[in-house]
């Protein structure tokens, strides 16, 4: 039995300009709202990531504590539980997939919220990587609704950089032989496993290899830490989900959109909320200088680097409790 909710959205225009006659949100739930509606959290869902993968830091003394807050994890559009090329029924799919935005994701986590929930006002949006991207996309375009952003490994817009890694793994998964005609013919079983590699190569800095920090959790190679954790993770997944969030990572861009017109500096401006953004000092996605320039641009945000060698993956660190406290301090710090 699924473990979530389907939130129905009737159609639903997307920003790409094409319409979903049904759109489904899939979310899940932890603890219970108070009377006042006045503790929630949203913490939106990380790429190739299900909510399942994520909430290992809900829990009494963890990141995010369900007896005192309530949290909602939407996941988010493309990723496989939510409406995604792996389930939308023709015309889409065939290779005519939409593309999805986080002003989509945005829009569509408003309304659960208020229809659902009768929320009107966030104490905390809290998010990961491409679920940062969604919190400060919040907090520029809801600014009234958010109590407090902790944006960890992320960025308001996607950098240069970040798209050449993006356009690497993107052209490495449709190298599979059963990519044809814009789609994927047969599952894509090696273009996954070497997809997998090289995002691994991406994901842990090079401290963390050489120093053989896998070891430390469990595994007894660096080929065994590749196979069992990098290879396992991403063979769980849709080809054309991972293609469909990789298109949506590109497009991030807070300013995307009618509100700001592009215009960064304006977008920045209007988060106003009490922001930590935390970047990890080895991350090769999201690096503390690029952290730094969009934060000076936020009138009400901390730069509160993380001190690891765990690379990007020092904002999920299910396996690292030092950078967990971290979060978990910074959590405490915004909303106490």
């Amino acid at each position: 039995m699924a473990d979530h909710e389907i939130f129905e959205l009737k159609s639903f225009a997307l920003q790409c300009g094409l319409t979903l006659p049904l759109a489904r949100l899939a979310y899940k739930t932890y603890g219970t709202l108070n009377a006042a509606r006045s503790n929630a959290i949203l913490y939106p869902t990380s790429y190739g990531a299900h909510h399942s993968d994520v909430d290992w830091l809900i829990g009494p003394g963890r990141v995010l504590d369900p007896e005192r807050w309530f949290i909602i994890i939407p996941n988010q559009f493309g990723n496989g539980l939510s409406s995604s090329p792996s389930n939308l029924p023709e015309p889409f799919g065939l290779g005519r997939d939409p593309v999805f935005t986080h002003v989509d994701n945005v829009a569509a986590q408003e309304r659960l919220l208020r229809e659902v929930f009768g929320i009107e006002r966030l104490a905390l949006v809290y998010g990961w990587s491409m679920g940062g991207q969604q919190a400060l996309h919040w907090g520029a375009l809801h600014p009234d609704r958010v109590g407090a952003i902790c944006a960890v490994c992320t960025s308001a817009r996607t950098s240069p950089h970040n798209k050449v890694f993006l356009e690497g793994i993107r052209a490495t998964l449709k190298t599979d032989g059963t990519y044809r005609d814009g789609r994927f013919t047969e599952r894509p079983v090696k273009g996954l496993r070497a997809f997998a590699r090289v995002y691994a190569g991406w994901a842990m800095s090079q401290a963390f290899y050489r120093q053989e920090v896998w070891r430390t959790v469990g595994f007894s190679s660096l080929e065994d830490f590749l196979v069992r954790s990098w290879e396992a993770n991403f063979l769980r997944r849709d080809a054309a989900d991972l293609l469909s969030m990789i298109e949506t990572w590109m497009a991030s861009d807070i300013s995307d959109n009618a509100v700001f017109g592009g215009d960064l500096k304006r977008a920045l401006g209007a988060i106003t909320a009490p922001s930590i953004i935390m970047p990890s000092e080895t991350d090769l996605y999201f690096p503390v200088e690029d952290g730094a320039i969009e934060t000076a641009q936020m009138p009400n945000a901390e730069l509160r680097p993380i001190p690891s060698i765990w690379g990007h993956r020092a904002g999920n660190p299910s396996l690292n409790p030092e950078d967990e406290a971290m979060l978990r301090q910074a959590v405490t710090d915004l909303i106490g």
